[in-house]
């Protein structure tokens, strides 16, 4: 049952037919995991705070800094030198105080995510290296957790749901991670500081339509975002027969340490 505070606090959710009372009930319930509290993971916190997801877990080791407050909202001057999940914890706590934020402030590897996202319903991606999305994906594979994909780069950025059996996995449409220094990072080539926060909004989007169960999710789509036409592009993506993770003969049935480099996120 709502309380009469939260009956107003999501007056607007309730009078939309596809949330309602029952709809809102599933978000106070539910359980999001955050892998970053950068550009990406700080725009998803406060959307999926503001809308009453109950529990947000958020993974990230490292602290605040100067360079951060162009694109990473969640934070301000005064968080630099903090821990960033320490600083998006305090951010949410002003904005909603109902919802509990669970900070994980180290770095993601094969133990800890091991431990940690089982307890979760779904789990967002908001890191900025390669390594840690192929350990987060697999790992979703492997606990059956719908993985909320999201990278920016310059002005482009793109975002995705995979859920296999429904959809491919992120291994099946990047089989491989690009040889060093093939792909620049965004402390290289810089990037505008409004993509990672429409990338991250339709992360968020996404992962409260699925804990509601309302429209369509962008399985086995990757929606391609290009700022500087301001042009959206939807690529139909598939399964791979042949994907170590998710194909017909899995290579990959566990996470195993030594297959992963340690990784951070931004």
């Amino acid at each position: 049952m709502l309380t009469d505070e939260q009956i107003f606090r999501y007056s607007r959710h309730l009078l939309l037919p596809e949330i309602g009372g029952r709809g809102q009930e599933k978000l106070l319930a539910a359980k999001v995991l955050l892998i970053g509290a950068g550009g990406l993971g700080s725009v998803a916190a406060q959307y999926l705070s503001a809308a009453g997801v109950g529990t947000l877990g958020i993974m990230d080791p490292d602290r605040v800094d100067l360079s951060n407050l162009q694109r990473q909202l969640i934070h301000s001057t005064a968080d630099v030198g903090l821990l960033k999940v320490e600083s998006a914890k305090n951010k949410i706590a002003l904005l909603n105080p109902g919802v509990t934020v669970i900070p994980y402030q180290y770095t993601a590897t094969a133990g800890s995510i091991s431990q940690i996202l089982p307890q979760y319903d779904l789990v967002i991606d908001g890191c900025d290296n390669f390594i840690t999305r192929y350990l987060v994906s697999d790992a979703a594979v492997l606990y059956n957790k719908p993985y909320f994909y999201g990278s920016v780069l310059r002005f482009d950025g793109h975002a995705s749901v995979f859920y296999p059996p429904r959809a491919p996995c992120y291994r099946c449409v990047f089989p491989a991670a690009p040889l060093p220094g093939a792909v620049p990072t965004c402390q290289e080539a810089g990037v505008f500081n409004v993509v990672p926060g429409i990338i991250g909004l339709i992360q968020a989007a996404e992962a409260l339509k699925w804990l509601l169960g309302a429209g369509e999710p962008l399985l086995g789509r990757l929606l391609v975002f290009d700022a500087s036409a301001m042009e959206f592009t939807e690529v139909r993506i598939g399964r791979r027969p042949s994907c170590a993770v998710c194909g017909e003969h899995p290579a990959i049935t566990e996470l195993l340490p030594e297959n992963y480099e340690q990784p951070s996120c931004e």
